[in-house]
């Protein structure tokens, strides 16, 4: 059977799109590919793949150029640990040349004259930035909508949602878009759509990444991260934005022997859809004939109501004064209330009921002091008891409590047949998130209909490369990384 030159050429361009960040950096530093001809193969599978609405912005001749640019510093013997790898990165992030939208019509066309220091980070390592993804309006959401730049649709099923607020960015790369692209996380924003979109996202212990240049919504919440295809290529990011390193680099094919787990199914099995449940209990029983130890814990009664009270008494508190900072000190050309008004409407509602000082829902001083002082402590303890008590190096539950909702009900459907809100694809999240631990969502299959469904990992804060290796050990066990869609 003959093949044809287009059919071959799109065959050479799906081999391309099917690598990982690690083993393409280590192809262009050897000089097996070149830089442009890498990036080049992702444009086009970007433009095939225009439907998603993943991106906001790219400039194909940018890309190219900083493409050549990395090929021509290759050849002059640079061995950067990224050099020519082109990554997404959210529309929440400053980027100098490129616009930075928010995710709001009004700044459609702003252009900053400076990086963010994660950007500036992975630039310094030789990456491109190969565009800006879509994302909700102020990172508010977390089902991928936008009302000025369209849905993000999942790459598994275009009806259904991505998940948010980062969600172009989950999004391209489960797609073969980019390998790896940034997002950012304050109660699940990279952990949800790493879950519903089937692949590695990481929010590292909060305030270890640099936040500098990324719109916020808390400071006390707020963390950059990653996606990723790998827990390899998530465990490079890392290394390039943060300078550390893992003692020793985990390899595939070993077991889980050594290994402590603990989960709660008291607090995240109560309201998950039976498939999901029954995929978790068998990612247990695996891990378990892996040599894990897996033992079970209980949280206590009251501690989903204490998670969501304090997170979110923080999440809605902080917002407005988080955002005018960062107008002010980057000089954005707009003002929250301007942000306000614009906003659509269920989120111009949400604001002005929550966030706003005179909503009937604000939040009031007392209440956010006793969320930071009484209320993270207690969390904090209850994870103590955990990782210290129980000798854990992680815990473990459902990423999110169903797959990818319809993108129709995306604001209200059913769980276990029960009628829950978008709100609810991040209760699981949000406990990493109150007290600022570091979380790893990792793909573990797809349901009957052919919908992701992730394994969340939790660990100490400052665990970071610990959880990145115990990661990697679980996906060599349960064989978690899928190929682009």
């Amino acid at each position: 059977m003959c093949t044809t030159s287009a059919e071959a050429s799109e065959g050479k361009t799906a081999d391309l799109t099917s690598l990982g960040l690690a083993e393409t950096a280590v192809a262009v530093r050897n000089g097996d590919i070149t830089s442009e001809a890498y990036t080049a193969a992702l444009l086009q599978r970007a433009r095939s793949q225009a439907e998603l609405n993943a991106f906001i912005t790219i400039d194909e001749a940018a890309v190219l150029a900083a493409a050549r640019d990395a090929d021509k510093a290759r050849a002059a013997g640079s061995a950067a640990p990224l050099l020519g790898m082109p990554l997404g990165v959210k529309d929440s992030y400053l980027t100098a040349g490129l616009p930075t939208s928010l995710g709001l019509g009004s700044l459609a066309h702003f252009v900053p004259r400076e990086d963010a220091d994660a950007v500036r980070a992975i630039k310094t390592a030789g990456a491109l930035v190969f565009g800006k993804n879509n994302l909700v309006e102020m990172s508010y959401g977390l089902t991928g909508t936008n009302a000025r730049y369209g849905q993000v649709k999942n790459p598994h099923a275009h009806d259904r949602v991505s998940g948010g607020s980062s969600s172009g960015s989950a999004a391209s790369v489960a797609a073969g878009i980019v390998p790896a692209s940034f997002g950012g996380d304050t109660v699940g924003s990279i952990r949800v759509p790493a879950s519903l979109c089937g692949v590695v996202g990481f929010k590292p212990t909060t305030g270890r990444w640099p936040r500098n240049g990324v719109a916020p919504i808390s400071h006390t919440l707020d963390t950059t991260g990653v996606f990723a295809r790998s827990v390899e290529d998530c465990a490079l990011v890392d290394q390039v934005v943060t300078g550390e390193q893992s003692a020793k680099p985990p390899k595939a094919g070993y077991d889980m022997k050594g290994a402590r787990l603990a989960y709660a199914p008291r607090q995240f099995l109560e309201l998950v859809d039976p498939e999901v449940e029954a995929r978790f209990r068998d990612v247990v029983r695996r891990l378990r004939e892996a040599g894990a130890e897996v033992v079970e814990v209980d949280l206590g009664d009251d501690f989903n109501a204490l998670i969501q009270t304090a997170t979110w008494n923080i999440f809605f508190h902080e917002t407005m004064g988080a955002i005018s900072e960062f107008i002010r000190s980057h000089n954005i050309p707009i003002t929250f209330e301007t942000i306000y008004e614009g906003l659509r409407p269920e989120l111009h509602e949400t604001w002005g009921h929550m966030v706003l000082p005179g909503g009937g829902g604000a939040i009031s001083a007392e209440a956010y002091q006793t969320a930071l002082s009484v209320s993270r402590p207690e969390i904090q303890r209850r994870f103590d008891k955990v990782f210290i008590d129980h000798g854990a190096d992680a815990l473990l539950q459902p990423t999110t409590p169903c797959t990818a909702p319809l993108i129709e009900q995306q604001t209200s459907f059913q769980i276990a047949g029960r009628d829950v809100s978008n709100i609810t694809l991040a209760n699981h999240t949000v406990s990493a998130s109150s007290v600022g631990l570091p979380g790893i969502s990792l793909p573990v299959g797809l349901s009957r209909g052919g919908l992701p469904i992730g394994l969340e990992l939790d660990a100490p804060l400052v665990r970071d490369r610990e959880l990145l290796g115990l990661a990697r050990r679980i996906e060599g066990v349960l064989g978690t990384r899928p190929a682009p869609i």
